[in-house]
């Protein structure tokens, strides 16, 4: 497995995540051309689906959400998601388990 929507950088790994909000349960659903598809409950407004987002990478990943953070794409369905110190390895494995 060598996914495109995965790459390790100096502070950890960066992921390149489509989000679908409003979905009738959040979960990573899969990959969407060159991102990971994840589907979220909550409505964009207010950043509640970037609230949601953190929340279901941080518990997929067993990561606390300190370590995660929006790059780019805050009021877009494409974004950029550090996990700071996160191997790429062990984050590839367990999106395997999962897609």
């Amino acid at each position: 497995m060598n996914p495109i929507f995965l790459q390790a950088s100096n502070e950890g790994v960066i992921l390149a995540v489509r989000a679908a909000p409003k979905a009738a349960q959040s979960r990573i659903a899969g990959v969407h051309g060159e991102e990971l598809k994840v589907f979220l409950h909550s409505p964009p407004a207010d950043g509640q689906a970037n609230k949601e987002l953190i929340q279901l990478l941080a518990k997929t990943f067993s990561l606390p959400k300190s370590q995660i953070r929006i790059l780019s794409g805050e009021n877009s369905r494409s974004k950029k998601i550090l996990l700071s110190n996160a191997e790429r390895n062990t984050i590839e494995r367990r999106l395997a388990e999962i897609v």
